[in-house]
Protein backbone atom coordinates (compact mmCIF):
# COMPACT_ATOMS: atom_id res chain seq x y z
CA UNK A 1 0.00 0.00 0.00
CA UNK A 2 1.06 3.14 -0.82
CA UNK A 3 1.14 6.23 1.59
CA UNK A 4 0.04 9.72 -0.28
CA UNK A 5 3.24 10.81 -0.52
CA UNK A 6 5.34 8.48 -1.94
CA UNK A 7 7.02 9.19 -5.77
CA UNK A 8 6.58 12.97 -4.65
CA UNK A 9 8.65 15.39 -2.72
CA UNK A 10 7.60 17.30 0.83
CA UNK A 11 7.63 20.46 1.48
CA UNK A 12 8.55 21.71 4.78
CA UNK A 13 8.76 25.07 6.20
CA UNK A 14 6.16 27.94 7.00
CA UNK A 15 5.68 28.97 2.98
CA UNK A 16 4.36 24.98 2.73
CA UNK A 17 0.53 26.24 3.46
CA UNK A 18 0.05 29.19 1.47
CA UNK A 19 -0.95 29.45 -1.85
CA UNK A 20 0.54 33.43 -2.32
CA UNK A 21 2.44 33.27 -5.44
CA UNK A 22 3.53 30.31 -7.73
CA UNK A 23 5.24 28.38 -5.12
CA UNK A 24 5.94 26.26 -3.35
CA UNK A 25 3.89 23.92 -4.94
CA UNK A 26 4.45 24.95 -8.62
CA UNK A 27 7.16 26.58 -9.21
CA UNK A 28 9.57 27.37 -12.15
CA UNK A 29 12.32 24.65 -12.33
CA UNK A 30 14.90 27.38 -12.16
CA UNK A 31 14.33 28.44 -8.93
CA UNK A 32 15.33 25.34 -8.09
CA UNK A 33 18.74 25.28 -9.63
CA UNK A 34 21.69 26.49 -7.27
CA UNK A 35 20.18 25.04 -4.14
CA UNK A 36 22.22 23.73 -1.67
CA UNK A 37 21.04 20.13 -0.78
CA UNK A 38 21.95 18.95 2.87
CA UNK A 39 21.87 15.59 3.99
CA UNK A 40 20.37 13.94 7.28
CA UNK A 41 24.21 14.64 9.57
CA UNK A 42 24.00 18.08 8.29
CA UNK A 43 26.31 18.28 5.63
CA UNK A 44 26.03 20.34 2.43
CA UNK A 45 26.72 18.12 -0.37
CA UNK A 46 26.45 20.08 -3.21
CA UNK A 47 23.77 22.09 -5.10
CA UNK A 48 20.79 21.35 -7.32
CA UNK A 49 22.23 21.51 -11.14
CA UNK A 50 19.82 20.13 -13.32
CA UNK A 51 15.73 19.20 -12.97
CA UNK A 52 14.97 16.66 -15.16
CA UNK A 53 11.45 15.88 -16.57
CA UNK A 54 9.74 12.56 -17.68
CA UNK A 55 8.14 14.58 -20.97
CA UNK A 56 5.68 11.65 -21.30
CA UNK A 57 4.19 12.15 -18.04
CA UNK A 58 4.98 15.62 -17.04
CA UNK A 59 6.08 14.38 -13.35
CA UNK A 60 10.03 15.54 -12.29
CA UNK A 61 11.86 12.60 -12.50
CA UNK A 62 14.68 13.65 -11.04
CA UNK A 63 16.89 16.53 -9.76
CA UNK A 64 20.93 16.67 -10.56
CA UNK A 65 23.13 16.99 -8.16
CA UNK A 66 26.41 18.50 -8.49
CA UNK A 67 28.71 17.60 -5.76
CA UNK A 68 32.57 17.95 -5.01
CA UNK A 69 34.72 19.92 -7.03
CA UNK A 70 36.02 23.25 -6.77
CA UNK A 71 34.11 26.01 -8.58
CA UNK A 72 32.30 23.90 -11.49
CA UNK A 73 35.76 22.06 -11.77
CA UNK A 74 35.75 18.01 -11.04
CA UNK A 75 32.30 18.03 -10.10
CA UNK A 76 30.76 14.50 -9.87
CA UNK A 77 26.98 14.83 -11.26
CA UNK A 78 24.47 12.73 -9.51
CA UNK A 79 20.96 11.97 -10.29
CA UNK A 80 18.66 12.08 -6.98
CA UNK A 81 15.38 10.69 -7.50
CA UNK A 82 13.08 13.83 -7.11
CA UNK A 83 11.22 12.42 -4.51
CA UNK A 84 14.05 11.19 -1.83
CA UNK A 85 14.23 15.40 -1.78
CA UNK A 86 12.61 17.33 0.81
CA UNK A 87 11.87 20.76 0.04
CA UNK A 88 12.98 23.36 2.91
CA UNK A 89 11.30 26.78 1.97
CA UNK A 90 12.62 28.31 4.48
CA UNK A 91 16.32 27.56 3.96
CA UNK A 92 15.92 28.12 0.74
CA UNK A 93 17.58 24.57 0.54
CA UNK A 94 16.81 20.39 -0.07
CA UNK A 95 17.19 17.70 2.60
CA UNK A 96 18.31 14.45 1.27
CA UNK A 97 17.83 11.29 4.06
CA UNK A 98 20.85 10.01 3.51
CA UNK A 99 24.52 10.80 4.96
CA UNK A 100 27.02 12.71 2.96
CA UNK A 101 29.07 8.74 3.01
CA UNK A 102 26.50 7.71 1.67
CA UNK A 103 26.37 10.50 -1.05
CA UNK A 104 30.18 10.33 -1.60
CA UNK A 105 30.01 6.70 -2.52
CA UNK A 106 26.75 7.26 -4.66
CA UNK A 107 26.68 6.11 -8.10
CA UNK A 108 27.45 9.41 -10.37
CA UNK A 109 28.69 10.63 -13.80
CA UNK A 110 30.47 13.56 -15.01
CA UNK A 111 28.70 16.34 -17.92
CA UNK A 112 30.04 14.71 -21.18
CA UNK A 113 28.63 11.31 -20.36
CA UNK A 114 24.75 11.28 -18.87
CA UNK A 115 22.90 7.97 -18.42
CA UNK A 116 19.78 6.83 -19.96
CA UNK A 117 17.15 8.15 -17.26
CA UNK A 118 14.53 6.47 -18.67
CA UNK A 119 16.05 2.90 -18.77
CA UNK A 120 15.07 0.67 -15.92
CA UNK A 121 18.33 -0.85 -15.55
CA UNK A 122 19.82 2.14 -15.01
CA UNK A 123 16.86 3.87 -12.51
CA UNK A 124 16.02 0.59 -10.68
CA UNK A 125 19.11 0.77 -8.79
CA UNK A 126 19.61 4.42 -8.24
CA UNK A 127 15.80 4.57 -6.49
CA UNK A 128 17.19 1.51 -4.30
CA UNK A 129 20.05 3.28 -3.40
CA UNK A 130 18.30 6.35 -2.50
CA UNK A 131 15.37 4.15 -0.51
CA UNK A 132 12.90 5.90 -3.09
CA UNK A 133 10.21 4.14 -4.51
CA UNK A 134 10.45 4.65 -8.73
CA UNK A 135 8.58 7.68 -9.79
CA UNK A 136 6.85 5.87 -12.01
CA UNK A 137 5.74 3.24 -9.69
CA UNK A 138 3.88 6.16 -7.94
CA UNK A 139 1.84 7.39 -11.02
CA UNK A 140 -0.36 4.31 -10.33
CA UNK A 141 -2.98 5.85 -8.32
CA UNK A 142 -2.78 8.72 -10.97
CA UNK A 143 -3.24 6.41 -13.74
CA UNK A 144 -0.03 7.40 -15.34
CA UNK A 145 2.03 4.19 -16.54
CA UNK A 146 5.39 3.13 -16.70
CA UNK A 147 7.87 5.65 -19.00
CA UNK A 148 9.42 2.50 -20.72
CA UNK A 149 6.13 0.70 -21.24
CA UNK A 150 6.00 3.23 -24.34
CA UNK A 151 9.42 2.99 -25.39
CA UNK A 152 8.96 -0.80 -26.02
CA UNK A 153 5.73 -0.60 -27.76
CA UNK A 154 6.34 -0.92 -31.14
CA UNK A 155 3.45 0.94 -32.23
CA UNK A 156 5.03 4.25 -30.84
CA UNK A 157 8.63 3.18 -31.12
CA UNK A 158 10.66 6.44 -33.15
CA UNK A 159 7.53 8.89 -33.08
CA UNK A 160 8.87 10.99 -30.10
Amino acid sequence: MQTPDQGRTRIIGKGAATAAGPGPDVMAADTLEGDKVYTTDGDDVGKIKDIMLDVRSGRIAYAVLSSGGLLGIGDKLLAIPWSALTLDTERKCFLLSVSSERIKNAPGFDKDHWPAMADPQWAEPLHEYYGSAPYWSAGDELGLTDPTEELNDPRTRGHH
